[in-house]
């Protein structure tokens, strides 16, 4: 992804800027590269992909103050376009997994960032005490549904809830402290 990275952050942080020819060449440019990701993650089930293609591009542009400029944009928008798709998958209760090890795939190109993301995320979920660690991965990873992660981790569905969510603000809190 060496080629598209810079530009497609450059377009982010023009438009960040005020610069709304920027935005809509990035929303047109993440158009295509969402198209083929849904249609290679649906397979024959693809006629939902435009409608995901719409809702990601959305969700970029609603969420596009929460993008902070010193990260590569390309895997959080490969986050936003994962989410969007485990929603669908839900709504149509449905358990396949989308691994966060294929975010390179939004792109299908080589992402010199996939590595430094992984070894990120490995590195803060190390942090975590061995349970929690589990659940978060479980949940928000391998994309389980709370019933199934407090099954596996032999716990009450409200005792996962509340762990993930302990978790996640203790991850944040983490990352926040690290950027100051």
């Amino acid at each position: 992804m060496s080629g598209e990275e810079p530009r497609l952050k450059a377009l982010m942080i023009r438009g960040l800027d005020g610069d709304g020819a920027a935005h809509g060449q990035l929303l047109s440019a993440m158009s295509g590269y969402l198209r083929a990701y849904f249609h290679r993650r649906l397979g024959p089930a693809f006629a939902d992909a435009e409608d995901l293609v719409q809702e990601t591009l959305l969700a970029i542009h609603l969420k596009r103050d929460a993008f902070d400029r010193r990260q590569p944009f390309t895997p959080w928008a490969h986050a936003v376009a994962r989410y969007k798709l485990l929603d669908h998958f839900r709504r149509l209760r449905s358990r396949t997994t989308v691994p966060i090890e294929d975010a390179g795939e939004l792109f299908s190109q080589e992402n010199s960032e996939e590595g430094a993301v992984r070894h990120d995320i490995a590195k803060l979920l190390a942090s975590l005490p061995a349970r929690q660690r589990a659940l978060l991965t479980d949940v928000k990873l391998a994309g389980l549904s709370m019933d199934e992660a407090a099954r596996r981790g032999e716990m009450s569905v409200t005792a996962a809830k509340v762990a993930v969510h302990r978790s996640m603000k203790r991850l944040a809190s983490k990352v926040a402290d690290e950027h100051r």
